[in-house]
């Protein structure tokens, strides 16, 4: 992530950290409870491996997201949110509500 010198507004912040394709459906995914990588996967449709991949380490590397490995063969990895990724649950809710009010005006 940049410096937060480098922002001239929360909204930019906010994303800069969750926007993208996948990164709040990983997060919302993530609120409802701990997941393995292929949980994560089946869940998200449509996405690769590699792009998963990416979005789990910048979410990890923002603070966002916790990885636990442990130590069993094969190894099990799961995917949790931080404090801070928690905090992000009521604006995800609101996301959600919000498409979901959006989608049926459309029809």
């Amino acid at each position: 992530m940049e410096e937060k010198s480098d922002y001239r507004c929360g909204v930019e912040v906010t994303l800069n950290l969750v926007g993208g394709k996948w990164k709040g459906l990983i997060l919302w995914h993530l609120c409802q409870k701990t997941l393995r990588f292929s949980q994560l996967k089946r869940r998200t449709t449509g996405v690769t491996q590699k792009m998963l991949t990416q979005q789990l380490r910048e979410l990890e590397r923002d603070g966002l997201v916790h990885r636990e490995v442990y130590p069993e063969v094969p190894p099990k990895v799961e995917y949790s949110l931080t404090e801070k990724g928690r905090s992000l649950e009521p604006l995800l809710q609101l996301m959600c509500r919000w498409g979901q009010s959006y989608s049926s005006d459309q029809c």
